[in-house]
């Protein structure tokens, strides 16, 4: 069913255009994607409480396959502008239930590979960081306190509708996950710029995890010290360091190299 809004005043624009703001999606469960391409990534199974779409949006596109799903709202491109938080909108966004709580099945996989990152603060980073690892079959990404949140608009299209496809576990305590791996052996290696391996010589082939530290401080100390190895990647140029996503996504890899053999 479609309905179509008018008013700055409507209490249900009011509603999407407040959950701009992490206290609200943190309050109702809830996050907005945004764009065409997202909203296709959005799974069946995947509860989304409503559709809201702009009237030029509306003359272009056919809007039966979002009324078969959810409450479906027109509204005008000045309308969708408020509530937009892309500077070009395409004129269409989802209201999604936010991921189910943490499953403890994602311990019982065969080979689990996991990443856990601490304080994490950049969307941009995060966000392909997330893209990343759906692309290398991660099966879990776990954030620590103080990082970035995950449904932060950045965030989200950074990566590209990967948020449907990985579990992420946000404020996590890095010390009862590392705890946790240690109980089911997973080798835990931290990305460290002091590392004493290379990635290539670890055994990826097993249960593993990779933690990643925050893009300025890099790892603390605590969160180091509960790692079985530190492990460093090598840099022959005369840079100091990599950018936290792209060094995520080069040992991500290197664990996809050695199972693929």
């Amino acid at each position: 069913m479609t309905k179509k809004i008018e008013s700055h005043q409507n209490k249900i624009l009011k509603w999407v255009k407040g959950l701009s703001l992490k206290k609200n999606r943190d309050k109702e469960g809830v996050f907005i994607a945004e764009g065409l391409r997202f909203v296709s990534e959005i799974p069946e199974e995947w509860e989304v409480q409503l559709f809201m779409v702009s009237e030029d949006f509306a003359k272009e596109e056919e809007l039966g396959c979002y009324e078969e799903r959810a409450q479906t709202y027109v509204v005008s491109d000045e309308l969708f502008a408020l509530v937009s938080d892309t500077e070009n909108p395409q004129g269409i966004l989802a209201v999604c239930k936010k991921q189910e709580e943490f499953d403890e099945t994602i311990w019982k996989k065969e080979a689990p590979f996991f990443i856990l990152a601490e304080e994490l603060n950049d969307p941009g980073n995060l966000g392909t960081l997330i893209r990343t690892a759906d692309a290398a079959g991660v099966d879990g990404i776990f954030l620590s306190k103080g990082s970035v949140d995950v449904y932060n608009g950045k965030v989200l299209r950074a990566t590209m509708g990967s948020i449907f496809h990985v579990p992420i576990f946000q404020n996590v305590s890095v010390q009862e996950i590392a705890s946790k791996m240690k109980e089911q052996r997973i080798s835990l290696f931290a990305a460290h710029l002091k590392g004493e391996k290379y990635p290539y010589d670890l055994p990826l082939t097993k249960g593993c995890g990779f933690l990643i530290g925050n893009e300025a401080r890099g790892l603390s100390d605590e969160a180091a010290s509960l790692c079985d190895c530190w492990v460093k990647i090598p840099m022959p140029g005369k840079a100091e360091s990599l950018n936290a996503s792209m060094a995520a996504g080069l040992l991500m890899y290197e664990v996809v190299r050695q199972r693929l053999k």
